[in-house]
C-alpha cells in the first residue's frame, strides 16, 4: 500500500463536474493498493496516517496529529502510485491490485480511518478532478511494504 499524504487547508473531489466530497483542514490521502496488500497493511497505514504528528502546535512545532486538531481525511484511490518506470517511457502498473482485489481493501481502509476521523472519499475507479490547497506545502510518501 502506497500513499501520498498532503496536509491541506481544504480539498474536494469532482466527478462529471459534480462535487462529490470535500474537507476543510486535514489530510488528502492518495491511496495506491498493491497486489500483495492485506489487513496488516491496512492497519499499519491507517494508524500511521492518523497518529502522524504533522500539524503545528501553539509554538509552531509539528507536534499534533489529525486527531489532535479534529481534522478531516479525504481518501482518493490512485492505482498510478504503483507505476513502474524502469523500462521504456510508458509506465507499467503490473503491481497495482486488480479492482476486484483493490476495492475491498480500499473500503476496509476507509472504514478503519472513519472509525477514528471524519473521512470523505473520492469515487473508486472513476476519473476524478481533485482540488486542494496544500498547507505548507507538506507532502509525505508512505509505503507499507517498507514500513516507511
Amino acid at each position: 500500500m502506497r500513499v501520498l499524504v498532503q496536509r491541506v487547508l481544504k480539498a474536494n473531489v469532482e466527478v462529471n463536474k459534480k462535487k462529490i466530497s470535500s474537507i476543510n483542514k486535514g489530510l488528502l490521502v492518495l491511496l495506491g493498493i498493491n497486489d500483495t496488500d492485506d489487513g496488516s497493511d491496512i492497519k499499519w497505514m491507517s494508524n500511521k496516517i492518523i497518529k502522524m504528528r504533522i500539524f503545528e502546535d501553539n509554538n509552531g512545532k509539528m507536534n499534533q496529529s489529525i486527531e489532535d486538531i479534529d481534522g478531516e481525511l479525504l481518501i482518493v484511490s490512485q492505482f498510478t502510485l504503483h507505476a513502474s518506470t524502469k523500462k521504456g517511457n510508458r509506465p507499467s502498473f503490473i503491481h497495482a491490485a486488480h479492482p476486484d482485489i483493490a476495492f475491498p481493501i480500499y473500503k476496509t481502509f476507509v472504514y478503519e480511518c472513519n472509525k477514528q476521523i471524519s473521512t470523505q472519499t473520492g469515487k473508486f475507479g472513476a476519473t476524478m478532478q481533485v482540488s486542494l490547497v496544500n498547507d505548507g506545502p507538506l507532502t509525505i510518501w508512505l509505503d507499507s511494504q517498507n514500513k516507511e
